[in-house]
């Protein structure tokens, strides 16, 4: 199986604080692998190591490697951009830029100077891709904060894939969401892994069970297990792991 994303011995502190430990972990390409684990124990800072979300934090130090294909995320040379063109993110709280439906999707197109003409058949294309076509078609210039969270979080998606990237990360992307929209998403999830790979955190079990091919288990820092669906669910390896998949942590 092709590896996407993949870490090789990756460690990350803030400040002195030992936050990933030795992490090897392989994404395979247009799966969905789901990461799980007890509050705090690394996964959301492990998803933003993909992307390079902590850019910004000035007492982060990154050891190892990290790599999309064969190109490393931290190489010195490589620009943000670059790696946030080929790497998407989706927020937990559906994040809508204060203007239009249209325009929350074009947004990241003008940046990347699409023509114009080719603008509006990529935000239609997007809206298709991610559900929300049909809802918002006759729509397009009403404030992106007036749709329904479900829907802003599909638009958010939209926003994303409209760049086309390669790699989708979603940091609990439902869990602002009622269950018929979380419904929704998941049914996206399944169908956008058909072009992309996702990598997505959650905290819901039977999220995990339901749309994850690959599942990571995280403890403490640690990548403690990681395998297909089935296995970590049904015969994990790890005392730990089946304690947590089956409600027995504590």
């Amino acid at each position: 199986m092709n590896n996407k994303l993949h870490t090789t011995d990756l460690n990350l502190y803030f400040g002195q604080r030992h936050t990933l430990k030795n992490v090897n972990i392989g994404i395979p390409e247009k799966k969905i692998v789901a990461m799980i684990g007890p509050s705090g124990c690394g996964k959301t800072t492990l998803l933003r190591t993909f992307n390079r979300m902590h850019d910004l934090v000035h007492d982060v130090k990154i050891t190892g490697d990290v790599k999309i294909e064969d190109l490393d995320i931290y190489g010195g040379s490589v620009p943000v951009t670059t790696i946030r063109r080929r790497i998407g993110m989706v927020f937990q709280k559906p994040n809508p830029f204060p203007k239009s439906i249209f325009d929350n999707i074009a947004y990241g197109l003008k940046l990347n100077k699409t023509p114009k003409d080719e603008v509006r058949e990529i935000v239609e294309q997007s809206l298709k891709e991610s559900a929300l076509w049909e809802e918002v078609k006759n729509d397009l210039n009403k404030p992106a904060n007036r749709l329904s969270g479900g829907q802003q979080q599909r638009l958010c998606i939209a926003r994303t894939i409209a760049v086309k990237p390669e790699v989708i990360l979603m940091d609990e992307p439902c869990s602002a969401l009622d269950p018929i929209s979380t419904a929704k998403v998941e049914e996206l999830m399944l169908q956008l892994k058909k072009n992309y790979t996702i990598v997505v955190v959650t905290h819901n079990m039977q999220q995990a069970q339901r749309v994850a091919d690959e599942i990571a288990f995280m403890y403490m820092g640690e990548l403690l297990e990681y395998g297909p669906n089935q296995k970590i669910f049904h015969s994990p390896e790890k005392e730990m792991t089946r304690n947590y998949v089956s409600g027995h942590f504590g």
